[in-house]
């Protein structure tokens, strides 16, 4: 039987998705979104950034994604509904931080879909990139229209070749001996600036930039009102999900340091397909190649789910549009939400490149996270709060990774957000000046 709800909304009912996603379910669409395209592409310039010190760069990116994956897992929990911490901002802060939260998550990811979009049509034809990446949109947005479960079974064969490819890069690595001569080379090229002695600026931009690649456990939490038991899947789904990330990032980046070295990594425009040749496996790149695109699609699968699920709970506030808080009573998906979030990636795939993305993202996420960690820390004992600690330190890092990325991708993302507070109170001020009903 399929499990439904109804939600209650300032006095209306709204009609709530159905609960379809079990555990499993649960932690595909999260590694789906997480060991996505960013494990073959953030690698690169987090290397640049933090040079020999990448594995610590690596473990700050990961300790900041536990302290969010804790704090999300526990107001997920509590608020199992769609939207993510734009739910926990407006219960826990105020509608204006809920709000803040929505607009960089919505922004920043739609423009992570673009990216994510044009990254599979550059791995599977570079000269057909931007029609390949509009078609992939297209049949990703048919396919999430007949339910999330079918959604939920072609993340679930995506992720199983990425990781298949994944593992055949890190046995190729290991069994390629040392690396010498590729070694000599990246060395005799010259250190990309910056890289011999990237100290501890280096590291704290390096492990923002990995975040990126971490971020993917969001789109449980977005998903909530469509898990089974939500109080004890979430919490497991998300610590499952990263859990098994980041064994998988870290055996990744301990096989490309072993094998191109830092600089090496810096310079390498497609690094798990350079791990594969210098380790004399040159066998496998197209295949490595096929693993990046299917993973870009895995990501962009994930990332319209989560986008739209947080397009529908700003709806229903009528902090967007109401029309896009339809759900349809056949498939119980929000299927306008999701066309539209199809349409905003569309319009920017015809009129922007946006591979350069990775920055504006991060720091549109850790903000997003930022409020989900301030959020967590006003919970109670008996409302399952982690403990203190955990969303302060939360809090703290991702403040300080945001402020410590690259300037225009810092500059930009403060002109959204301040965009989106300006809208936020024209639109508060508008609702007040409204005669009551």
């Amino acid at each position: 039987m399929v499990q439904s709800c109804l939600l209650e909304r300032g006095g209306r009912v709204a009609a709530g998705l159905a609960r379809r996603l079990a555990t499993g379910d649960a932690v595909v669409v999260g590694l789906s979104a997480m060991v996505g395209a960013g494990v073959f592409a953030a690698f690169a310039p987090a290397a640049r950034a933090a040079g020999t010190w990448l594995l610590a760069a690596l473990a700050l990116a990961g300790l900041v994604a536990y302290c969010n994956a804790t704090s999300s897992a526990r107001l997920a929990a509590l608020y199992p509904e769609s939207g993510g911490t734009y739910v926990y901002g407006r219960r826990r802060l105020g509608p204006f931080w809920g709000y803040l939260a929505g607009w960089g998550f919505t922004i920043g990811k739609t423009a992570s879909c673009a990216a994510m979009a044009l990254t599979f049509g550059a791995y599977a034809a570079p000269a057909l990139a931007r029609p390949l990446a509009i078609a992939a949109v297209v049949v990703l947005t048919a396919l999430n229209l007949f339910g999330v479960q079918r959604s939920a079974a072609a993340a679930r064969v995506m992720v199983a070749f990425v990781l298949l490819v994944l593992a055949g890069v890190v046995v190729a690595a290991f069994a390629g001996g040392t690396p010498g001569a590729s070694q000599v080379t990246a060395q005799a090229a010259g250190a990309p600036a910056g890289l011999a002695a990237p100290g501890l600026w280096g590291v704290l931009q390096g492990a923002g930039l990995l975040f990126f690649a971490f971020a993917g456990y969001a789109r449980i939490a977005t998903l909530g009102e469509e898990v089974r038991d939500p109080a004890r899947t979430i919490p497991r789904a998300i610590g499952i999900a990263l859990a098994v990330t980041f064994v998988v990032y870290a055996l990744v980046a301990v096989a490309a340091l072993g094998t191109l070295t830092a600089w090496g990594l810096a310079g390498s425009g497609a690094p798990l397909a350079d791990v594969v040749s210098a380790a004399g496996a040159e066998w496998m790149r197209p295949v490595v190649v096929a693993g990046a695109a299917v993973a870009a699609l895995g990501a962009l699968l994930a990332l319209m789910l989560g986008v739209s699920r947080t397009v529908l709970a700003m709806a229903r506030e009528r902090d967007l549009p109401g029309v896009f808080a339809a759900v349809h009573p056949g498939a119980q998906v929000p299927r306008r939400a999701e066309l539209a979030v199809a349409a905003a990636v569309t319009v920017l795939l015809l009129v922007a490149d946006l591979r350069g993305a990775i920055g504006f993202s991060s720091f549109g996420v850790l903000v997003y996270y930022a409020v989900a960690n301030a959020s967590a820390f006003t919970l109670r004992r008996d409302e399952g709060a982690p403990p203190k600690a955990v969303p302060v330190l939360g809090l703290a890092l991702c403040l300080l990774l945001a402020a410590t990325l690259p300037l225009a991708s810092v500059l930009a993302g403060l002109a959204v957000f301040a965009a989106g507070a300006v809208l936020w109170a024209v639109r508060h001020r508008l609702r007040q000046g409204r005669p009551s009903p």
